[in-house]
């Protein structure tokens, strides 16, 4: 019997290498996303290999791995004013509801507290209760929503406290 385990999942920071799979990754979820939410267009579907290529140089960007495939990214822009915002976060459809999600964003908070970010902004659908539930779940809160792109969208806050850290 084999007794060498190993973790299912690797969450580490992404490299140009990583950039076709990121934009695969983004690519799924989102047009998933574009469904749920019922929104005609959305920038994530829109990007290029420069535009990811350019969040590499400047954001934090993550990439999750299962058994060494992609199956999941995030990206977070860092401000001056310790604070940061969340985007772009996509796991294949084939691998959510398995913990991928969760390990991201665990490595998303370690990295903000590291950085001393008091507060990560996001937007999603508001309507979209999976993942409302999902950043609940994570520490996130709504504070306001929107219609300025033509669904409602909730900005999601989460703050961190010193004790935290």
């Amino acid at each position: 019997m084999n007794t060498d385990f190993q973790s299912l999942f690797q969450v580490r920071t992404a490299d140009y290498s990583d950039i076709p799979a990121i934009m695969n990754i983004t690519r799924e979820a989102f047009v998933k996303y574009q469904q749920m939410s019922g929104v005609e267009n959305l920038a994530a579907l829109e990007e290029s290999y420069n535009d990811v290529k350019h969040d590499i140089d400047t954001k934090v960007v993550l990439i999750a791995l299962s058994d060494g495939e992609p199956v999941g990214s995030v990206r977070v822009e860092v401000f001056p004013d310790n604070t940061a915002y969340l985007s772009r976060f996509a796991v294949k459809v084939t691998s959510q509801n398995n913990g991928i999600g969760k390990s991201i964003m665990n490595l998303v908070d370690k990295i903000m507290m590291k950085k001393g970010v008091r507060e990560m902004r996001l937007h999603t659908g508001a309507k979209i209760t999976s993942l409302i539930r999902f950043y609940y779940g994570r520490g996130f809160y709504i504070d306001s929503t929107d219609k300025s792109r033509g669904y409602v969208r909730a900005l999601l806050v989460k703050e961190y406290q010193e004790k935290d850290c």
